[in-house]
């Protein structure tokens, strides 16, 4: 007999579409932002940086309200998106921007590093040939950075499949709308003799987290291999 429930089943299917949705979704954003945080100069730079490391000071039940505050059907955002039909608040699609807020600053670090460590004269060698700053960025930032981005999306793929405090204040626990892996895992300890079942799901979290990673391994050595190799 399975440890895991039909629930746990759509809970841990929800959790991979909510991670997968808000790491496509911020990852033109996360890099733009690492960019920026990269090329700035250091008042900008700090102010900017605050910014993108709030949700990790913060208490995630506090970005959560945050969030419902602003995304919720009366606040001033989410107004505005529920007169275009465009609903957050205890959605599935709330689920995937609370994760997207909480993994965004895990995102941009890596990615800011990698660009960092490009040496300045590769960017002005290419601008003394007459490089416009787009195909400088596309063609000599992104690829020498890439295995930072790739670390990047990695780290932000496994904070947002792990979220839970932001989520669970945000979007609820609706079953198979916003009920996802972390939160099955939280009712699965309050439930008398749920031990096995907290455990199979917290296996469940673990074999994907280090699949993540070990794909981002991969990835990253190709790069690095196709980058050395051309």
């Amino acid at each position: 007999m399975s440890l895991l429930t039909g629930e746990d089943f759509d809970a841990i299917a929800l959790s991979l579409r909510v991670a997968a949705t808000a790491v496509v979704v911020e990852l033109p954003l996360a890099v733009l932002t690492a960019y920026a945080l990269s090329r700035s100069r250091l008042a900008a730079r700090v102010v900017l940086e605050t910014a993108v490391t709030l949700p990790l000071v913060l208490p995630p039940v506090a970005t959560g309200y945050l969030l419902l505050v602003l995304f919720g059907r009366a606040g001033p955002i989410g107004s505005l998106l529920a007169h275009a039909g465009i609903v957050l608040a205890f959605r599935w699609t709330g689920a995937a921007l609370a994760a997207a807020v909480m993994a965004f600053p895990l995102m941009v670090r890596p990615m800011r590093l990698a660009m960092e460590a490009i040496e300045p004269e590769v960017d002005e060698a290419a601008l003394t040939l007459g490089a416009p700053s787009l195909v400088r960025f596309f063609q000599l930032t992104v690829p020498l950075a890439a295995p930072g981005l790739a670390a990047g999306v990695v780290l932000g793929f496994a904070k947002a499949l792990g979220e839970f405090g932001a989520t669970i204040t945000f979007v609820g626990a609706i079953p198979g709308e916003t009920l996802t892996l972390p939160t099955a895992i939280y009712q699965a300890t309050q439930s008398p003799g749920g031990e096995s079942r907290t455990l199979a799901l917290c296996l469940v979290s673990a074999t994907i987290a280090v699949g993540a990673v070990l794909i981002s391994e991969l990835v990253g050595r190709a790069i690095v291999k196709r980058t050395r190799h051309p």
